[in-house]
Parts: structure tokens; C-alpha cells; sequence
């Protein structure tokens, strides 16, 4: 896309902190992270979200996202780590660009301290898990 910030830095035309660059995947550290070392991993083709993202990239997503995130875990000395991907901007989605985070973690950082829910009733959880099983049907 045009005026796709990572698209920018998939071609160079934009500068990045690179990490890692393989065939269709690329990794660079965040411009705001979280924690030092948090890195982002994107698709080098424009794809707006999860559910645009070919499933034949999968494997060499999850594989560089391994390798990444070990790499990421030793030079940090993290004890922990999320992998985060936000879609659609009600969930977070800044950039309209498919991509994960990785986030170093460390014991006690207070980092994602968010507050469970929960359901109404054990019902409305199966109804939930019911709607969700109709949606599937094709």
C-alpha cells in the first residue's frame, strides 16, 4: 500500500532497527516498545490483518517468530515473553499492516495486568461456544 508505513521500510525507504530478514518475512524493533527489545514481525507483502494473511506464510511466520523470539529471550534476559497481534483498530491496530509483537517479559514487570471476566452464567458460556460453533458451519 502506499502509504504503508512498513511497506516503507520493506523497501528501504523508510529506516528500521532490522533484526531479521527472510524470503516473504521481516522483524525490526518497535519505534515505542513496551519494553526494550520489542520487536515487530511482518509479512514483507501488504496484508491488512490476520484474516488476510495467506496461510501459506504461516510456517515461515511461526519459524521466524522462534527464532526471533529465542534470539530476542537471550540478548534481553527476559524470562517471558508475549506474542501479540492486534486486529482492526478497536483492538488496537495502529498500522493497517499485518504484524506481531514480541514482547519481552520479566517476573514482576506488571506489564498486561488486565482484569478477567466473567460470564453470566455457565449458559451464557455454551450459548457463546454454541454461536460460535453455528459460525463455523459453512
Amino acid at each position: 500500500m502506499e502509504n504503508c508505513i512498513f511497506c516503507k521500510i520493506v523497501t528501504k525507504e523508510s529506516p528500521c532497527a532490522e533484526v531479521y530478514s527472510g524470503e516473504h518475512v521481516l522483524a525490526f524493533l518497535d519505534i515505542g516498545p513496551i519494553a526494550p527489545g520489542h520487536t515487530l514481525v511482518i509479512p514483507k507483502t501488504h496484508y491488512s490483518n490476520l484474516w488476510d494473511v495467506p496461510a501459506s506464510l504461516a510456517a515461515e511466520l511461526f519459524t521466524s517468530m522462534q527464532k526471533i523470539g529465542g534470539a530476542l529471550m537471550e540478548a534481553t534476559r527476559a524470562t517471558g515473553m508475549n506474542v501479540v497481534m492486534n486486529n482492526f483498530p478497536s483492538a488496537g491496530q495502529v498500522v493497517m499492516h499485518a504484524h506481531w509483537h514480541l514482547i519481552p517479559r520479566f517476573d514482576g514487570d506488571g506489564l498486561f495486568q488486565v482484569a478477567q471476566q466473567q460470564y453470566a452464567s455457565r449458559e451464557a458460556m455454551y450459548d457463546m461456544a454454541a454461536a460460535m460453533q453455528r459460525a463455523l458451519q459453512p
